[in-house]
């Protein structure tokens, strides 16, 4: 079996990945980086928890501190353009993680903060630029990102960058990059649009699928609960009982939905924070440290961050609300039995929820397992009490008198004026 030294990768990186308990290549890993270490360019067909960020990052730490050159004001050697803030953010951890003690500089570029410590990040010139597409283009805009010295770019996630919109925002990038480069593409699917774009971007590539499309991981163990929607905190609250769970991501639809959720176990004394777009981004990384940390032990999130979450420990996944695309369903549960760990994804299933357990079996081919013992399955429904009945009666709110006729036209209490008549 191949082990990293087998790799030709520097002893530096060999030791940094020991330190992280890496020990034998996944096999993306195996099969991606002795190809880009050899510059070609590559199309990657991965799903998440495959150690796809190891097999691109390792083989440009080991290019980069190589081959020095100093990146000028406003340029970087490599660009690796992600569609979320805490996928560039953990992509950038992992790259100090593997380069420590090599002096190489990255950076990362996202909204939702202030651009002045990106702008000066930048005045200096990086080897490594992670970015979100957005806040780049800004950046680019007001002339603070520049690609003379691009040698490597990087495209992840080229799906999830589709189903959230920013494929027009990528090709802007793409269209100011220079044609000479090493080029790679990582994408969990291929629709389409993104096999169209990989033909147009890619130069002779070497293909890696070390999974089928949409699959799901063999060692999570997936199971279904049928529950009356309004039994669904309930469930959540009954399951999470159990202090044996340690590490668990909740995903809801909405982002409301995640705020619920999260009130209802801290009004049960269970520890938890939401992540979903309408957080901070220190919020964000606030709560992805403190389920690292332990200080929480459950993370709600929305399928904006399902692709972004980046936790080696992650046990248990639960489907709050299920998915109504199929895809999301794949890359939510794939946020366990990383590592080559097993892992367990639960899922709540209402009555108006069944059509997308059916669209996602027929996705993963699979039919999954129905828990019948839970304690709410077949239980009635709770009952819902309406907030604008409870405030009128506790007179929150004053109820409506009849509407009267302010007519001036003398017919008062009649809704409609009197026909004219010829006299």
């Amino acid at each position: 079996m191949t082990d990293f030294s087998s790799l030709k990768l520097l002893p530096q990186i060999l030791e940094a990945v020991t330190k992280k308990g890496y020990t034998t290549p996944t096999p993306i890993q195996e099969q991606s980086i002795p190809h880009l270490l050899e510059k070609r360019d590559l199309l990657g067909i991965a799903q998440t928890g495959t150690g796809k960020t190891a097999a691109f990052t390792l083989p440009i730490i080991h290019h980069l501190f190589s081959n020095k050159v100093k990146a000028k004001p406003a340029r970087m050697r490599v660009l690796i353009l992600t569609p979320t803030r805490e996928l560039a953010s953990q992509i950038e951890q992992n790259i100090k993680e593997y380069s420590k003690g090599m002096g190489l500089k990255s950076t990362v570029i996202f909204g939702g903060v202030g651009q002045r410590p990106q702008v000066q990040a930048m005045s200096k010139g990086v080897d490594i630029l992670i970015a979100t597409p957005g806040r780049l283009l800004d950046l680019m805009g007001q002339g603070h990102i520049k690609y003379e010295q691009l040698e490597v770019f990087v495209l992840d996630e080229a799906d999830r960058m589709l189903d959230m919109g920013f494929f027009n925002d990528v090709k802007k990038v793409i269209a100011k990059l220079p044609k000479e480069r090493q080029t790679l593409l990582f994408s969990a699917t291929m629709p389409k649009d993104i096999s169209t774009l990989a033909q147009k971007l890619l130069k002779n590539p070497v293909r890696v699928e070390v999974t089928p499309e949409a699959s799901t991981v063999d060692k999570i163990e997936q199971i279904v609960m049928m529950v009356d929607k309004t039994n669904k905190p309930l469930l959540l609250e009954s399951i999470l009982k159990d202090k044996g769970i340690k590490t668990v991501l909740v995903f809801t639809r909405t982002k409301h939905g995640a705020n619920r959720v999260v009130k209802h176990l801290d009004k049960v004394s269970i520890p938890s924070a939401a992540i979903h777009g309408n957080k901070s981004q220190g919020a964000r990384e606030r709560a992805l440290d403190d389920l690292k940390k332990g200080k929480i032990r459950v993370l709600v999130a929305t399928d904006i961050a399902a692709r972004g979450i980046d936790i080696d420990n992650v046990t248990h996944i639960i489907n709050y609300n299920l998915p109504e695309d199929p895809k999301n369903y794949v890359h939510r549960i794939g946020r366990t039995a990383r590592a080559g760990r097993e892992g367990i994804a639960i899922s709540f299933c209402a009555g108006d929820e069944r059509t997308y357990l059916k669209g996602i079996e027929k996705t993963i081919k699979l039919s999954i397992t129905v828990d019948k013992n839970h304690e709410y399955h077949g239980a009635p429904a709770q009952e819902v009490k309406k907030p604008f009945a409870n405030s009128v009666a506790r007179g929150r709110i004053p109820k409506r008198s009849p509407k009267k006729n302010t007519a001036k036209d003398g017919n008062k209490g009649s809704r409609r004026p009197r026909k004219k008549t010829n006299t």
